[in-house]
C-alpha cells in the first residue's frame, strides 16, 4: 500500500474566517463547504481544511506547519497584517532561522528559512 498526504484538517471555531487568512497568506481560493467545512487547495502541497469545532483551543498545538520563505521578517510582518500574531523574536540555530507564528485562531506554524 502507497498512502499520501491528502489535507491537513486544522480545527477552529470559524472557517469560513480562518480559511480566507490561510488562502491569503499562501494562496489559492477559499471554497466554503457543507456542514460549515472550508478548505484551500495550496499551490503544489496538500489540501489545508478547517471544520468546526464548539471547543476553544486550550493548549500548544501538537502539531504545527512550517512554512518556508525567503525573508523571515517579511512574511511575519504580512501574517501580521492579516491577523497572525507573532510569538517571540526570531531564532537562528544550526538548521536555520525561523519565526514561530499564531493565527488568527491561536493555532501555532512557523515562518523558516535556511
Amino acid at each position: 500500500m502507497r498512502a499520501h498526504l491528502h489535507q491537513i484538517v486544522v480545527d477552529c471555531h470559524e472557517p469560513k474566517a480562518l480559511v480566507r487568512f490561510w488562502a491569503r497568506l499562501l494562496g489559492g481560493d477559499p471554497v466554503d463547504r457543507a456542514r460549515d467545512w472550508s478548505h484551500v487547495d495550496l499551490p503544489g502541497s496538500a489540501r489545508l481544511a478547517f471544520q468546526p469545532v464548539p471547543e476553544s483551543k486550550a493548549v500548544k498545538n501538537r502539531l504545527h506547519l512550517d512554512i518556508a520563505v525567503d525573508d523571515i521578517e517579511t512574511a511575519a510582518a504580512t501574517a501580521v497584517g492579516l491577523g497572525a500574531v507573532r510569538v517571540g523574536g526570531a531564532v537562528t540555530d544550526d538548521q536555520g532561522s525561523f519565526q514561530a507564528m499564531r493565527d488568527p485562531e491561536g493555532n501555532e506554524f512557523c515562518f523558516v528559512s535556511g
